[in-house]
């Protein structure tokens, strides 16, 4: 098992680079609509694996990586999404709401899923899960576009006003035109030296590191370790994940509150940095409860507390990067999902030697690596500094 989820993360990983560069090209209509496709095709190959063939292992290693790097897409694509529709102070709530999305998802999933399975067998809720991607795929590229100028439905007022406030002071007459938009030469030096960038990618580290613990260990934690059944062990998990969609919407909504009042750092670099120590808090008490339901509720509650952090990774990728957000996130998110890959292997290792305290406890010292980085990162600092505008063009 661990391997299985650790090859979906390392594709995951490896292509997050390459698919901000294609989110960049293509844009984020084309990008996201081709992945649901990707996701039906490749989703309805593993539910096609006959029974009994040989180097199954090994088939499911392949197919979960070729899934992994078609889903590096997603989140890339959707901040560099968020970046052209949005101006500077909505992108916390812009992105609260897309992660949130992510958390309701994990909710249903777990009963639905858990119910398909028990009805028609694993294969069916493959299938049905491919379907499912490959509708959002087809929803998606009916309904959305790349920018705001390309879409009917916007009114001038409010296409106005994204564009005023879409970078973080004016930019000169040509800077946000549609036709450059996306060819420009992508200063690779300067996106390797950025202290935020790398600061970024740490905390993302530890941030991925705890989160996937919850996506690839809680269900399995719940049965095997605290002796619970199919049933409560899948209503249990729900938790966290329900944690995770209140702590996405909470977390952006309140970041952008600190922004307006406070400054930009204040408002995307505080709260990520007391978000992340406190899931270390959380996480050693809740490992540590000797009641199930306990257990469940303070582990779900390090996992809200996590995800308070989630919408300011992603609004400062688009703060400090304009059109170049899709690299910059993508290269943010490849650290975040290599905390993944290490802890699908990691976690069950060091809990079959130490114990699962010990797992969560490694989980907590990392969120503090993760807390502390965030001193490191400046929103304010323009990955490429927006020329003055002069009198003339003013």
């Amino acid at each position: 098992m661990g391997w299985i989820a650790s090859a979906f993360l390392i594709g995951y990983a490896g292509f997050q680079i390459p698919a901000g560069l294609l989110a960049r090209r293509v844009g984020p209509r084309r990008t996201l609509a081709w992945l649901g496709a990707w996701w039906g095709f490749f989703l309805a190959l593993i539910a096609l694996v006959p029974r009994g063939i040989g180097d199954a292992l090994a088939i499911f290693i392949l197919l979960r990586f070729a899934l992994g790097a078609g889903e590096a897409t997603m989140y890339p694509a959707a901040s560099q999404f968020v970046e052209r529709w949005f101006p500077v102070r909505e992108r916390g709530k812009a992105n609260s709401i897309i992660f949130a999305g992510v958390g309701l998802g994990s909710v249903v999933s777990f009963p639905l899923v858990t119910a398909i399975i028990l009805h028609h067998g694993w294969r069916a809720s493959f299938e049905f899960s491919a379907c499912a991607g490959a509708a959002a795929g087809l929803i998606w590229y009916v309904a959305a576009r790349d920018t705001p100028e390309q879409h009917t439905s916007v009114g001038s007022a409010e296409l106005a006003l994204i564009v005023c406030e879409r970078r973080m002071s004016h930019a000169a007459a040509n800077e946000d035109d549609p036709a450059h938009y996306g060819k420009r030469a992508i200063p690779w030096a300067t996106i390797f030296r950025s202290k935020t960038i790398i600061a970024l990618a740490v905390s993302y580290f530890t941030f991925g590191y705890v989160a996937w613990m919850f996506f690839a260990w809680i269900y399995i934690y719940m049965a095997q370790v605290r002796g619970l059944n199919l049933k409560t062990s899948a209503i249990y998990s729900m938790y966290p994940f329900i944690a995770m969609t209140v702590g996405c919407l909470l977390g952006g909504v309140v970041s952008d509150w600190i922004v307006a009042r406070f400054g930009l750092r204040a408002g995307r670099c505080l709260l990520p940095g007391i978000a992340l120590a406190l899931t270390a808090v959380l996480l050693l008490l809740g490992s540590s409860a000797h009641n199930s339901l306990t257990a469940a509720i303070v582990l779900a509650c390090s996992v809200g507390a996590l995800y308070l952090a989630q919408s300011s990774f992603w609004a400062v990728s688009a703060d400090i990067a304009g059109e170049y957000t899709g690299i910059v996130s993508g290269m943010m998110n490849m650290g975040g999902q290599i905390g993944g890959a290490c802890t699908a292997s990691l976690t069950p290792w060091i809990a079959a030697r130490f114990g699962w305290n010990v797992a969560f406890a490694t989980a907590a010292s990392l969120a503090v690596i993760g807390a502390l980085a965030w001193s490191v990162i400046d929103p304010n600092r323009l990955l490429v500094p927006i020329p003055p505008v002069s009198a003339k063009e003013g």
